[in-house]
């Protein structure tokens, strides 16, 4: 017999055969949202969990289930896609927009014609029939939307990439838009993200049904000011209709700000809205409906609603302990909320505004998405497609972007689009890059010209006529032919913030931030371009090593000098043997191995391989005779002897004799805690914690596998007992230590934990930085707080 089908309020659905009605074995294929906690996103991805928690918290939240991770792993592995799928990641070509975009296309259209388990078919159908007895008013319709496992996290935000579907109706739909969400998690942008943030490729979704709301007004709500970092303040945006219309950028919605204590509105901006987005009565189809000048120029929300959202708002963010970006839609007087998630970008505060020159002409206004003030030129882009134009540190003007426009993005001094509010994508993802951003200035497209010399000043929401100088000019030069973002003052802490990095594009700009140098500078990516896709054996056979080294020589230097005097970390190549194999010519000369994570690799391969590492030795053998900067890190050092080799290569180059040389290791083989004493005394002068490595190996679990993904963790007790005692051994032994591994920019509770434990330095990724640096700030206060209290109190615990 099959499980049946039970109550929402049950822990979960198991719609598997079994025999004794009690199969404890068997995956959760579906979960209700009343069976859910936030600690639940491995399981159903951060949106589910969110719903879930707020349901339990009381929110007035549509009633709705989610399609779990174990369903979508069922699919994955009983279709027989998952070798092809690996593949065919394996040989993406992330930096050919054609290339990664057809094999994108074809890695959906894999997942799509898939047929799905009559075990999963089953579960899904049936809660769907759950669900409509539960609410016979909603019609049949739900909206289902993708729930992925590091979609909603307190330090990433994808910001639009994964698909969602509204107004769905009956089961066969159902059925065709949660393969359509498995398939996004495929779609040509989520995976250069993905990819470029260095999290696996291949993720776990889960899909969240929900009842539909026929939203006759929606938007989002922030608890604190994202613009300018002020928690005093509410931001509320709303159109008419339903909300996808403010997140995907099309139309620039009310704006609303209210006092969080007095609940007071002291700002209200009411632009045309040109549409509404709504269901079709006939149809059920989600259509688009001109409003005409008077609907369109009326304000969204009434004063009533507004202070309605501020509560729960308020209510939210007390529930969850930290600032909160929420959805809702209003059907008659029922406020709804659909969404909430952690702010993943904040301004810091800086007291008072950017001042502007009376002689400085404003071109345009909007409403200031990303603070920073930038200058440079003018590119205006219709669409993607156009991407060739813009070069490196011009300011982009579109319409509105996309998740097509993510690479393009990267490239550009500061963002100003015509339409979209504070979720447009435009906003979310520029606050993420650090990139100054404007939107919703309707003109921006009409008035400003290719070529034209332009002030972006993101505080003010304003454009301005040529390079101006304003209040924030204190905190660096800006110039029109190398634009700089003015980073808000950064608190100054005793525990050094360094940045991980591998674009030479990202150098100057990342430098213009408040960190202390670069503790982790991965060769990978500067190597594959040196290479041109070339294996290196290759090249050393065709007498093309002077070639090589060169390149790689330009490549570092662009680092080096970008951050000087500040020290950067250059970690050696860190290939494995299979990802070396992709290179043209790799089949001729590298191994095939079961396990290459922990094969031939890292330090191992420089001994076996002198001649490859000589030449990366004098790349920064070159470069250091004009920048001391720049030092060395070895990567994967398993035992004494295996270092010990690599020294002696080191002195035999013309490095030996470098006595300035920092040389660091990598600690990711939880050996390094037996070996640490035997790699001082060899000349390692600094430990870089890798938590990534470090934690599968502590627990035993492949990073790179599905399956495994909710046991990988880098809080589990075993990692942090080891990443303490190698903290605790540095220390003993007079050296410096960092951790440049993903958990600091993924958990912010890592920087207090290595506070404590005494760690010199922790190194991040870009977006974490601003995060980061408060909660190492916040750490050291604490710990300087208890120990005064400490001494206060007679050496007993306050």
């Amino acid at each position: 017999m099959t499980g049946a089908i039970v109550s929402p309020a049950a822990e979960s659905i198991i719609a598997v055969p079994h025999t004794n009605g009690d199969d404890r074995n068997a995956p959760s294929l579906i979960r209700w949202f009343e069976g859910l906690t936030k600690n639940d996103g491995p399981l159903v991805g951060g949106k589910g969990a969110n719903l879930g928690e707020m349901t339990g918290a009381g929110l007035p939240v549509p009633r709705g289930f989610v399609v779990t991770v174990d369903a979508y792993q069922r699919f994955y592995d009983r279709s027989g896609i998952a070798a092809d799928v690996s593949a065919r990641i394996r040989n993406l070509e992330l930096d050919e927009p054609d290339k990664l975009r057809a094999g994108a296309k074809a890695l959906q259209e894999l997942v799509r014609r898939a047929a799905v388990p009559d075990d999963v078919r089953g579960a899904i159908v049936g809660a769907y029939e759950e669900l409509m007895a539960r609410e016979p008013g909603a019609g049949g319709f739900v909206s289902v939307r993708s729930s992925a496992t590091v979609e909603d996290s307190a330090q990433f935000s994808f910001a639009g990439m994964f698909e969602s579907y509204l107004n769905v109706r009956g089961a066969d739909e159902l059925l065709r838009r949660v393969k359509d969400c498995w398939a996004s998690s495929f779609g040509a942008r989520v995976l250069f993200y993905r990819l470029k943030l260095g999290l696996p490729a291949e993720f776990p979704l889960g899909v969240v049904v929900q009842r539909m709301i026929h939203a006759e007004k929606s938007g989002v709500v922030f608890t604190v000011n994202p613009a300018t970092g002020n928690a005093r303040h509410i931001v509320i945006e709303a159109v008419f209709g339903l909300g996808e219309a403010i997140v995907g950028g099309q139309v620039t919605p009310d704006h609303y700000e209210v006092d969080k204590g007095t609940l007071v509105v002291t700002d209200v901006t009411v632009p045309r809205k040109e549409f509404m987005l709504t269901r079709d009565p006939r149809s059920g189809e989600t259509v688009r409906v001109a409003l005409d000048d008077a609907r369109g120029g009326t304000r969204v929300l009434s004063d009533g609603e507004i202070r309605a959202l501020a509560e729960l708002a308020i209510r939210d963010e007390q529930h969850y302990g930290v600032a909160q970006d929420i959805e809702f839609a209003i059907e008659g007087a029922e406020v709804h909320v659909v969404q909430t998630r952690p702010v993943t970008t904040l301004a810091p505060r800086v007291d008072g505004a950017a001042t502007t020159p009376k002689e400085r002409r404003i071109l345009v206004r909007g409403l200031g998405a990303s603070p920073g003030v930038a200058t440079g030129r003018v590119r205006v882009l219709a669409t993607p497609d156009d991407e060739g134009r813009l070069k490196s540190a011009e300011i982009l003007v579109t319409t509105m972007t996309s998740p097509d426009w993510v690479p393009i993005m990267r490239r550009a001094a500061a963002i100003v689009t015509d339409a979209g509010g504070m979720t447009s994508h435009a906003a979310i993802v520029s606050r993420e890059l650090g990139i100054p951003c404007i939107v919703g200035t309707r003109e921006g497209t009409r008035r400003l010209r290719d070529g034209m010399i332009v002030t972006v000043d993101a505080r003010e929401g304003s454009v301005l006529d040529g390079e101006v100088v304003t209040a924030d000019t204190t905190l660096g030069r800006l110039t029109g032919n190398s634009p700089a973002v003015i980073a808000a003052a950064a608190p100054a802490t005793a525990t050094r913030l360094y940045v991980n990095l591998a674009e030479p594009g990202l150098a100057e700009s990342v430098a213009a931030r408040p960190v202390d140098g670069v503790g982790l500078l991965r060769a990978e990516f500067m190597l594959l371009d040196a290479l041109e896709g070339t294996h290196p054996r290759v090249l050393i056979r065709d007498g093309r090593t002077e070639e090589l080294v060169t390149r790689m020589a330009e490549k570092l230097t662009v680092f080096a000098a970008a951050f000087h005097p500040r020290p950067v970390i250059y970690r050696a190549t860190d290939f494995r043997s299979n990802e070396f194999r992709g290179l043209a010519g790799g089949d001729a000369f590298e191994p095939r191995e079961e396990n290459p994570m922990i094969g031939y690799r890292g330090c191992y391969r420089y001994t076996r391989e002198p001649d490859l590492f000589a030449l990366e030795l004098r790349s920064l053998e070159a470069v250091r005779k004009q920048f001391k900067n720049l030092h060395l890190m070895i990567p994967f050092v398993r035992t004494g002897s295996e270092l010990r080799e690599c020294k002696r290569l080191i002195d035999a180059s013309g490095l030996g004799a470098d006595r300035a040389l920092q040389l660091w290791v990598m600690a990711e083989v939880p050996s390094v805690v037996s070996w640490l004493e035997e790699y001082v005394r060899l000349g390692i002068t600094g430990v870089s914690i890798g938590s990534n490595d470090l934690t599968q190996l502590v627990l035993g679990v492949d990073r790179d596998s599905e399956v495994l993904a909710p046991l990988f963790d880098e809080r589990d007790k075993a990692v942090l007992d080891t990443i303490r005692t190698i903290i605790t051994e540095c220390t003993r032994l007079g050296i410096t230590c960092s951790i440049c591994g993903q958990a600091p920019s993924v958990h912010p509770d890592y920087a207090a934990f290595l506070v404590r434990c005494g760690i010199d330095s922790i190194s991040v990724n870009p977006d974490a930085i601003e995060a980061t640096r408060r909660n190492i700030a916040a750490a050291e206060l604490r710990v300087l707080l208890e120990a005064a209290l400490y001494r206060d109190t007679g050496g007993m615990k306050p």
